[in-house]
């Protein structure tokens, strides 16, 4: 199916020459790789640190059971920083974002932020009970519901009597992740997505929903590598998640993640198959320096503003409320060709006050026009 379309890597899964010393980390380096950590076994994480610090330069601590205890996030913080690992913590609880702010001034070189909730807007488009909108008139007010509940998420400050102090999510650097309307997050006041990969979703898609939203809205982008199945193994092969890897990291990802918990958030699911490929990817990645391809020789395909279309198949839905038609069918059509003939060039925007004379060397939009420069 043309929605599905999945570009092979022609780079192969094999046996790189892997010397198990610690990577020389830049202060301030091109890209970061690593694992979010969804489970709170303080000896199992910490074990797996001790594991991947020699072929990783970032930890996600994704686990409420430790950034909701000053106890264990003390501990780990402190353990990521000794291993000179950069780290972000998972939370939406507003009164630990004051413990947060102490932890960035601690290690103002290693937290690099927080991954404040995700899946807005899959949550959106697969109507889950915690969404922002509920009904609208027509797709411009959708837009306007969801990016004022969203901005209003972000930005609504938190005070403790106790300190007098006041602080707010959009006080620090701001992470998620989505698997649709990256446009929107970014709108709302996100700094960094990352488009998950999973499933049978085609990962080049959604590089292009990420990367031209990030691009035109000059934010940063990412991918996670996600579940593929919804029992054990839950994730990928080894194998797989290598070519996942270095199809992020040859499209340009700063921010390079597995996700790594089961169901019940209870323990690991990675194998040794999976710190392979993290192995072999590290040695990949100074064996083979990327160039990435600069915005004026990518092309943009440009939506109608406000047309949040799922993009996940000819029955998807728009915004989750309306269901599929002629149009959204034509579009993606569309956009399915151009993906195949243009691949890791294309980058996929939405026409919201854009500039065509700017940026990308060509536009294509919805209705046929085109620019080019």
């Amino acid at each position: 199916m043309i929605f599905l379309i999945t570009l092979l890597i022609s780079s192969v899964f094999i046996g790189y020459s892997f010397l198990a010393v610690d990577p020389s980390k830049e202060e301030n380096p091109e890209f970061f790789v690593g694992i979010d950590v969804a489970y709170d076994d303080l000896d199992e994480i910490k074990g797996l640190i001790d594991e991947v610090s020699p072929y990783t330069n970032l930890f996600v601590i994704g686990s409420t059971g430790v950034s909701y205890n000053e106890t264990k996030l003390t501990h780990v913080c402190q353990y990521l920083y000794e291993k000179d690992m950069h780290f972000i913590i998972y939370g939406v609880r507003r009164s630990r974002l004051l413990s947060f702010k102490d932890i960035e001034e601690r290690y103002p070189d290693h937290f690099l932020g927080i991954y404040f909730d995700d899946e807005q807007g899959g949550r959106q488009l697969d109507l889950s009970d915690h969404r922002w909108v509920y009904e609208a008139e027509n797709y411009a007010d959708a837009a306007n519901q969801f990016f004022d509940a969203s901005y209003s998420w972000l930005n609504r400050r938190y005070v403790q009597n106790e300190t007098g102090a006041n602080v707010a999510p959009s006080d620090f650097n701001l992470f998620t992740s989505d698997y649709a309307f990256y446009w929107f997050d970014y709108r709302a006041g996100y700094d960094v997505v990352l488009a998950q990969f999973g499933w049978n979703y085609s990962r080049q898609l959604n590089v292009a929903l990420c990367r031209g939203a990030a691009t035109i809205q000059n934010k940063e982008w990412g991918a996670i590598i996600a579940w593929t199945y919804n029992n054990p193994p839950y994730i990928e092969s080894g194998e797989e998640l290598f070519k996942d890897l270095v199809l992020a990291y040859e499209n340009g990802a700063k921010y390079i993640l597995v996700f790594d918990s089961n169901e019940e958030y209870t323990q690991g699911i990675l194998k040794e198959e999976h710190l392979e490929a993290l192995k072999q990817f590290w040695q990949y990645t100074k064996e083979n320096p990327r160039i990435i391809t600069p915005v004026n020789e990518r092309m943009a395909y440009v939506l109608p503003r406000d047309f949040a279309y799922g993009f996940r198949g000819p029955n998807d839905k728009i915004w989750g409320l309306w269901e599929a038609d002629d149009f959204s069918f034509e579009i993606s059509t569309n956009l399915g060709s151009v993906l195949e003939e243009y691949g890791t060039s294309l980058d996929i925007i939405y026409d919201d006050g854009i500039e065509f004379d700017k940026l990308y060397g060509k536009y294509i939009l919805w209705n046929g026009t085109i620019y080019s420069h």
